[in-house]
């Protein structure tokens, strides 16, 4: 691809996205994140009525009267963008695979915080850290962000949730906005005791991640994952693992055997994100999703 060509995609997505973070969902969005932290402002006289644990009692021995330490909120936050790029983020039956749809998700999060003079950071991320770019501000940041997750070409295939939030905590110095996009395929598929990639790590590091942060797991699902066409026989192909398994979806049994499969498989999922407290918010590839946004921030607000 030319860079011309890159330059044409990053665009679109920027247009497209600026269209879809209306000034509505802006509006949920600051309702939903504000500042955390406090940050100093003055010392001044005590005066009857403020609070006695606001006292510096150094400063009042120095003076020979009492003065009082005053805090304003900290507004501004960083919202940090942990995208999923492993292989099985390149399959879509849509219009567009999963890391194009992630890609206009997370710039749409990315330009509501830029408009509430938010920071962005990002994380790309398969069975190991890809890429980080620490939080900034600014329109020419934006749109490497944007860049970077429909482009980048990573060096790894799996995925691995635990090593990508290990890494993440390690990196953010400061309380942040986590949301966490990945399809969640290859995360609780193992038995307990869990290898590093399995349920038990995944459940642990996710809930480790959203006590240190506010972290918001976006589970993105194409449609074929959940329902297979009666096409004849098929060979299917795990793009990160390279195993392979023909299925003969003419027969209707095998069709229902797969979508009884996922839905266990989804069972299970929201059964354990909801063991770690943090959030979910489901996004089906190729559907509208800023109304889904909007609902999901106002709901956690009113919650």
């Amino acid at each position: 691809m030319t860079v011309h060509e890159i330059l044409k995609a990053v665009r679109r997505v920027d247009i497209q996205t600026r269209r879809l973070a209306t000034d509505t969902m802006v509006g949920a969005y600051l309702s939903q994140f504000k500042g955390r932290g406090l940050d100093f402002e003055e010392l001044r006289d005590y005066v009857p009525g403020d609070d006695v644990r606001d006292i510096d009692w150094n400063v009042t021995h120095r003076m020979g009267r009492p003065f009082v330490k005053r805090y304003r909120e900290e507004r501004e936050l960083a919202v940090v963008l942990a995208v999923d790029i492993s292989a099985s983020s390149d399959f879509g039956s849509c219009r567009q695979n999963k890391r194009e749809f992630a890609a206009e998700v997370a710039a749409t999060l990315a330009l509501s915080a830029v408009r509430n003079s938010d920071k962005v950071a990002l994380l790309l991320f398969t069975d190991r850290i890809e890429l980080f770019l620490p939080p900034r501000k600014g329109r020419s940041h934006l749109l490497r962000v944007i860049r970077e997750m429909l482009f980048f070409k990573p060096a790894g295939k799996g995925t691995r949730i635990p090593v990508a939030l290990a890494g993440l905590n390690h990196l953010l110095h400061r309380r942040s906005i986590v949301f966490l996009l990945t399809d969640f395929l290859h995360s609780f598929d193992a038995p307990e005791p869990a290898t590093a990639g399995g349920r038990a790590k995944t459940v642990q590091e996710i809930g480790m991640t959203n006590a240190r942060h506010d972290l918001v797991c976006v589970h993105l699902l194409d449609p074929r994952e959940h329902e297979l066409p009666g096409a004849g026989l098929l060979t299917l192909e795990d793009p990160e693992t390279g195993e392979l398994m023909e299925v003969d979806s003419s027969r209707g049994p095998v069709r229902e055997a797969y979508s009884r499969n996922n839905n266990q498989r989804i069972a299970a999922l929201d059964q354990a994100l909801r063991q770690t407290g943090a959030h979910t918010l489901r996004l089906t590839v190729g559907e509208p999703f800023a109304s889904a946004l909007q609902l999901f921030f106002e709901t956690r607000h009113r919650r």
